[in-house]
């Protein structure tokens, strides 16, 4: 191959590992001769000649199908890209030595890089393990420690903020709030953007009116049942996320409740699910599948020298039908 490019075997080399330091003509000239020559890399091949495996580890602990689906999705295309293959592994983040399990999994598959997805991404023991490998990793969504590796996330802070300043402006005072899982950073930084709304208007949540969620339909289903058999109601109720929020639609269809004109409910993610429930669901569209493969192309830019960074995705918020107005519309704000 080298001889029908006209380069050196070092440079097809460079060009086939996806170094950087080849000029575009000479890259073009590589792969062109490799098309010639219907030439195909053997990745084992590869990863016993050098340092790298070719393998990029997606680690997860979390109940929402849909969530993990973007993650697994995003992470796959940009290794389809980069020539790297992915391994996705579920964890969990409360077992007694996760932080083992992790460390094995890096010396036994020797990956290039791992992708922790919440709450991974914040525990503390299994950072110092990989730490202790010097396993290069990309957190996602972190709530804590921004100064330990490289994140992708967004504005969870900011996007609800926005939302519930909506819902609020939309003539919503009793607004119910069904909070993530615990032991996930972006659950507490989307409480603080909801009660920040509140004191952006001047108002006072019910605390009776906040109640705890997993991230799963069926915690959403207890929460809506808190939330919605109270001798006073909600007009609204947000939920951190939708698979949540489709469990607060349930319970609003159980007990009759028409929605918006009774009920506005509203999510964070846009799951698919979200588009074919009726009513559509108002949510927050979280970019989870670019999320994903950013940090992924983050990991393979690090492998080839590349310094890894701290990236900030940008979010939307998607009005749908489940939102309509409130009793107080028109009342101030």
């Amino acid at each position: 191959m080298a001889h029908t490019a006209g380069v050196s075997i070092k440079t097809v080399s460079r060009v086939l590992n996806r170094e950087r330091n080849v000029s575009p003509e000479t890259r073009a000239h590589v792969l062109a001769a490799a098309a010639s020559l219907n030439y195909t890399p053997n990745v084992s091949a590869r990863s016993l000649a050098g340092a790298r495996s070719y393998l990029i580890a997606l680690l997860y602990d979390n109940p929402s199908a849909a969530y993990i689906a973007d993650l697994q999705a995003g992470a796959f295309s940009a290794c389809r890209t980069g020539g790297y293959h992915l391994v996705v592994e579920p964890f969990d983040s409360t077992g007694p030595a996760v932080e083992q399990a992790v460390a094995d999994l890096v010396v036994k598959l020797r990956t290039d890089g791992l992708i922790l997805t919440p709450p991974l991404s914040d525990n503390p023991a299994v950072l110092d393990a990989l730490d202790r490998l010097a396993a290069p990793y990309i957190r996602i969504a972190p709530g804590a420690s921004p100064e330990r590796g490289a994140t992708v996330s967004i504005d969870d802070c900011g996007a609800t903020l926005e939302l519930t300043r909506m819902l609020i402006r939309d003539g919503h005072r009793r607004i119910g709030f069904v909070e993530g899982h615990p032991e996930h950073g972006a659950s507490r930084m989307r409480r603080e953007g909801f009660l920040a709304a509140h004191r952006e208007f001047g108002l006072a949540p019910d605390p009776e009116l906040i109640v705890p969620g997993q991230f799963s339909f069926l915690s959403g289903v207890d929460a809506g049942s808190r939330l919605l058999e109270h001798e006073d109601r909600p007009s609204a109720v947000f939920a951190c996320n939708d698979d949540m929020a489709l469990g607060v639609m349930s319970v609003a269809n159980r007990l009759g409740l028409s929605m918006p004109a009774q009920l506005s409910v509203v999510g964070f993610d846009d799951t698919p699910t979200a588009r074919v429930v009726w009513p559509q669901l108002t949510t927050i569209r979280q970019p989870v599948s670019e999320m994903a493969a950013s940090a992924t192309q983050m990991l393979i830019e690090g492998a080839t020298g590349e310094k890894a960074e701290h990236r900030q995705l940008d979010f939307e918020i998607i009005l749908r039908g489940s939102t309509g107005h409130g009793p107080y519309l028109g009342v101030g704000f």
